[in-house]
C-alpha cells in the first residue's frame, strides 16, 4: 500500500543518506563504468574526491585528463588487463584536482560479463589514500635515511640478547668479520667467538643490562685481514623482562692500538737491543721497590758497564760496537730469569735487577755475587761480530735493596758509584755499594727537619714559566715552586719534592701552590694584558689522591673568585695507574665547575691509551726527554709525531716542553705543535721579573 511504500522509501532514503555521509567522512566513493553505452556514474563523494562539481557528469576521458601524466598508463594497463585477462583492478595513483590540489586515490572495481563474456559493466570505489602515502613516504625516507647513515658507519653494528644470541647484524666489510654473515645470526658469541672474546662480550651485555650501557670493553679477533682490536659500546634495547635485547657497536681500534704499541715501544724499550730502557726500568723497579716492602724479601740492582767500549768504536766502526751491544744484551738475558729485569740505559751501561733474593743478608750477598761473576765470566768469551774475534771485559757495581728505605734514583745512583769503584779497581771486575754513603742518608734526614721549618716560615716562593703560542704571543704559565733556603740559597725542586713526597709534606705544600696560584690569577684578572692567562699547576699523587681534593680545590677557587678556566691543573701519566675510576670521579667532579686538565710528561708514563677518551683531557703536555734529543734522534721525533696525531685524534691541545732552540721550535711547528714552553722562550722566574719581562 501507499503508507508502506513510503516508509520504504523513507528508509531507502535514508540508507542512502547515511551511506552518502560514511563516505563522506571515510574518504571513499563509489563509481560505475557502463562498457556498452561508454557512460560513467559517480557518487557525489565520488565526484568531490576526484575534484569536479557535484551536479557535473564527467566522462572517462575526463577522469583520465585529471590523473598524474606519469600515472595515466598505469590506470589504462590495469583497466585493459582486469577487462582482457580478469586480474585483479586494484590501482594507485595520483591525482591533479581541479583546484589544484595533488592527492593520492586508490581505486578497485570489478567488472561483469554477459552470456557470451564480454564485460558489460563495471563498478568500483574511489578512495583518498593521501594521507597514508605521505606516511609511506616518510617511511621510505627515514628508511633511507637510517639506510645510508648505517653504510655511513665504519663499525659492526649488532643485535644481540642477553644469552649472546645474534638477532641482527650491519657489517661495512666481510672481512671485518670474525665469521661468514650467514654463520652468524641465530648462533651465539660463544659458537662465533674465541671463548675470552665472548666472555667479554657476555660481561658487557651484562653490565648494559644492569647499567644501560657499556663502554670500553676490548677484544681481539682474528678476521680474514688478520688479527684486528675491536672496542665495544652497548646500549639496552629492551626493557622488557622477557624480551632483552642490545645493539652493539664493535669499532676498529687496531690503528690506535698499533699507535699505542709504537709509543710503548718507543718510549720504553731500546731499539738497538730490545731491552728494557731507563724509563721502564726506573717504573719496574719502583714496582719491585714496592713489594719488596710488602712481602719482606731483598733485591739487587747491578750496574754494569763495559771497558774500552770506546776504543772499539774508534777502531772497527760503530756498526761493529752495535753488534757487540746486541751480543751482550743476549748474554745478559740468559744469565738471569725470566722474572727479573735487563735494562739498557743508553752506551754501553746496562743494570740488571734481580728480584726475590733470600731474606739473610749474607745469602743475598752471595747470590748477587755469583750471579755477577758469572755475568762477568760468560762476558769474557769471545765475541765473533761479524768477521771479527772480539774479547769484552766489564766493570760491575752492586747495590741491594730492601722495601723502599731510599728513592729509585738513590738505587741507580748507588750501583752506578759502585760501578765507579769497580773502574777504579782496574776494571773486569765487582764492587758492591760503599755503605759510607750513609752520609747522604743523614743529608736528607737532616733536609726533612728543615723542609718543615720552611714550610712554617714562608721559605717557598712560586716561579713562573712562560708559554706561548706559535706566534710567540704568551698564553699562559706554569707555576713552579722554589725552596729559597736561607743558608744554602736556592734548593733544587729535585732535591726536596721526592722528599716531600715521601714524608706527607707535599700535602701542605701542595695547598700553598694552589692557593698562591689562585691568587695570582685574581690579580692577573683584574689587568687587561693579564687577564686571559691560564695558569697550570703541578699537582702531586698524594695530593690528587686525598678524598676532599676536588672539593679543596672548589673552595680554594671560590675564596679567591677567580674564573675556573683559567686554572690548569697539571697531572703525571703515573696517577693512571692505580685506581683509574676514582681519578675519573674527581677530575669530573673538577672539570665540571671548569678545571682544565693537562697530562704532564706524556710518553714516559705506563698508562693504556683506552683511558685517554674517558678522562676529561684539555691538553697533552710532551716531556722535555722527547723534545731534548729531537733534532737528530729519529725515535724522539717519531715519538713526538705520534703523540701529536693522538692529541688531535682525540680533540685535545698538545704543549711541548724543555724547547731550548730555534731549531727544535720549528721541527714542532711543522708536526702542528702550536703551544710550548722552554728556556728559548723564558726561564722561570719571580712574578715580578716575568710581568717586567712579558707585560710592561
Amino acid at each position: 500500500n501507499l503508507r508502506e511504500r513510503k516508509r520504504f522509501e523513507d528508509e531507502l532514503r535514508e540508507s542512502e543518506n547515511h551511506l552518502r555521509l560514511s563516505q563522506v567522512g571515510g574518504g571513499i566513493g563509489t563509481w560505475e563504468a557502463d562498457l556498452v553505452t561508454n557512460r560513467q556514474r559517480w557518487s557525489e563523494s565520488c565526484l568531490s574526491l576526484l575534484g569536479f562539481p557535484v551536479k557535473s557528469d564527467p566522462q572517462w576521458e575526463d577522469f583520465l585528463a585529471i590523473i598524474h601524466p606519469e600515472d595515466q598508463h598505469r590506470v589504462l594497463e590495469a583497466t585493459h588487463a582486469h577487462l582482457q585477462e580478469g586480474t585483479k583492478y586494484d590501482v594507485e595513483y595520483r591525482l591533479n584536482k581541479t583546484d589544484g590540489e595533488v592527492v593520492w586515490l586508490r581505486s578497485a572495481g570489478q567488472a561483469e560479463y554477459d552470456a557470451n563474456g564480454n564485460p558489460t559493466i563495471m563498478r568500483g570505489i574511489a578512495q583518498d589514500i593521501t594521507e597514508r602515502k605521505l606516511i609511506e613516504f616518510k617511511m621510505r625516507e627515514s628508511r633511507l635515511h637510517l639506510q645510508a647513515t648505517l653504510a655511513a658507519i665504519p663499525d659492526l653494528i649488532f643485535e644481540i640478547d642477553l644469552e649472546g644470541r645474534y638477532h641482527d647484524c650491519h657489517y661495512p666489510s666481510e672481512e671485518l668479520l670474525s665469521a661468514p654473515p650467514d654463520m652468524i645470526v641465530g648462533r651465539t658469541v660463544h659458537e662465533v667467538l674465541p671463548e675470552s672474546a665472548a666472555e667479554t662480550v657476555i660481561s658487557a651485555l651484562n653490565e648494559a643490562n644492569q647499567n644501560g650501557m657499556s663502554q670500553g670493553k676490548q677484544i681481539e679477533l682474528e678476521v680474514p685481514q688478520g688479527k684486528l682490536w675491536f672496542e665495544l659500546s652497548v646500549s639496552k634495547k629492551s626493557t622488557h623482562d622477557d624480551v632483552r635485547r642490545f645493539i652493539v657497536l664493535s669499532r676498529d681500534i687496531s690503528h690506535r692500538k698499533n699507535a699505542e704499541d709504537e709509543i710503548r715501544n718507543l718510549a720504553f724499550y731500546d731499539s738497538l737491543t730490545k731491552l728494557p730502557n731507563r724509563r721502564l726500568l726506573m717504573d719496574r723497579l719502583q714496582h719491585a721497590m714496592a713489594k719488596s716492602a710488602r712481602a719482606e724479601w731483598e733485591g739487587a740492582l747491578l750496574f754494569i758497564d763495559l771497558d774500552n767500549f770506546k776504543t772499539l768504536n774508534d777502531t772497527l766502526g760503530h756498526d761493529i760496537g752495535d753488534l757487540l751491544l746486541q751480543e751482550v744484551a743476549q748474554r745478559l738475558q740468559s744469565c738471569v730469569r725470566d722474572a727479573d729485569t735487563v735494562a739498557r740505559l743508553g752506551g754501553d751501561e746496562y743494570v740488571v735487577m734481580l728480584e726475590v733474593l733470600d731474606k739473610n743478608g749474607i745469602g743475598v750477598m752471595e747470590q748477587t755475587e755469583a750471579i755477577s761473576l758469572k755475568i762477568m765470566e760468560l762476558l769474557n768469551e769471545p765475541f765473533q761480530l761479524a768477521e771479527y774475534e772480539h774479547r769484552c771485559t766489564a766493570s760491575i757495581g752492586v747495590t741491594l735493596f730492601k722495601g723502599q728505605q731510599v728513592t729509585k734514583e738513590e738505587l741507580i745512583k748507588q750501583a752506578d758509584i759502585a760501578m765507579y769503584q769497580a773502574k777504579k779497581a782496574g776494571r773486569n771486575t765487582l764492587r758492591f755499594f760503599n755503605q759510607k754513603m750513609q752520609t747522604s742518608i743523614n743529608y736528607k734526614a737532616a733536609l726533612e727537619s728543615e723542609l718543615r721549618k720552611a714550610l712554617e716560615s714562608q721559605q717557598f716562593q712560586l716561579y713562573y714559566q712562560i708559554q706561548v703560542d706559535s706566534l710567540l704571543r704568551p698564553i699562559g704559565a706554569e707555576a713552579l715552586i722554589r725552596w729559597i733556603h736561607p743558608e744554602r740559597g736556592l734548593v733544587p725542586p729535585a732535591d726536596f719534592i721526592p722528599l716531600a713526597e715521601e714524608t706527607g709534606l707535599i700535602l701542605p705544600i701542595g695547598h700553598w701552590v694552589l692557593n698562591t696560584a689562585c691568587a695570582q690569577i685574581k690579580t692577573w684578572q683584574q689587568d687587561p694584558l693579564t687577564r686571559d692567562l691560564v695558569l697550570a699547576v703541578n699537582v702531586s699523587a698524594r695530593q690528587f689522591r686525598q678524598i676532599e681534593f676536588a672539593n679543596q680545590v672548589k673552595a680554594v677557587i671560590e675564596h679567591h673568585a677567580i674564573n675556573p678556566n683559567l686554572l690548569k691543573l697539571e697531572l703525571t701519566e703515573s696517577m693512571l695507574v692505580d685506581n683509574i675510576e676514582k681519578v675519573i670521579v674527581t677530575m669530573n667532579q673538577l672539570n665540571e665547575v671548569g678545571v682544565q686538565f693537562s697530562l704532564d710528561d706524556f710518553g714516559i708514563g705506563y698508562s693504556s691509551m683506552q683511558y685517554l677518551k674517558r678522562l676529561p683531557l684539555s691538553q697533552l703536555k710532551i716531556d722535555q726527554t722527547f723534545i731534548r734529543d729531537i733534532s737528530f734522534d729519529n725515535s724522539d721525533k717519531a715519538i713526538v709525531r705520534t703523540i701529536i696525531a693522538v692529541a688531535h685524534s682525540l680533540n685535545l691541545n698538545v704543549i711541548a716542553e724543555g724547547v731550548e732552540t730555534d731549531e727544535q721550535k720549528q721541527i714542532l711547528l711543522n708536526k702542528s705543535c702550536t703551544h710550548m714552553q722552554g728556556y728559548l722562550f723564558g726561564q722561570p722566574v719571580p712574578i715580578d721579573q716575568f710581568e717586567a719581562t712579558y707585560f710592561r
